[in-house]
């Protein structure tokens, strides 16, 4: 059994869709990236990719390449279930936490977890997805970007 944790972070900004977990939620910012910034979606790739000893997303889809500009981040989740399972890893489970002041996630998490579980070819019992503000502390609490944190389960 290996254990990967993930980070990742994206700033707000306007005129970008807010795409958190597959979910398109309305609100008046979305996140920069050279993706869709899906901050959820980043840490979990980070994690499986991290208990595998794969690297990191970086490492497989690089912001300086041209194929990933504005890729659904699904799209790329699909990619580190092939890179995982071709590796002989199987997930048994994934934890998640989403870092944002607005907008409330809690209204999206299930449709979250049911994207996630197609993309990972896993039971959605499996995922738990979790969402927490920072009291208006910290770049996430003032509104000026999105965290978010995974750790996963593999064996």
């Amino acid at each position: 059994m290996r254990i990967g944790m993930g980070y990742d972070v994206h700033k707000l900004v306007e005129r970008r869709k807010l795409i958190i977990g597959g979910v398109d939620i309305p609100y008046e910012k979305g996140l920069l990236g050279h993706s869709d910034a899906d901050v959820l979606l980043h840490a979990i790739m980070d994690s499986l990719l991290g208990a595998a000893a794969l690297g990191d997303i970086g490492k497989h889809f690089p912001d300086n390449n041209i194929t990933y500009k504005d890729i659904s981040s699904i799209k790329l989740l699909e990619k580190v279930n092939r890179l995982i399972r071709s590796s002989g890893y199987e997930i048994i489970n994934i934890d998640a936490t989403i870092i944002a002041q607005n907008p409330k996630m809690s209204p999206h998490i299930q449709v979250m977890r049911e994207n996630i579980s197609k993309s990972l070819e896993i039971s959605v019992d499996m995922i738990n997805i979790k969402a927490t503000t920072e009291e208006g502390l910290g770049f996430t609490g003032k509104g000026e970007g999105i965290a978010a944190q995974s750790i996963c389960l593999i064996e």
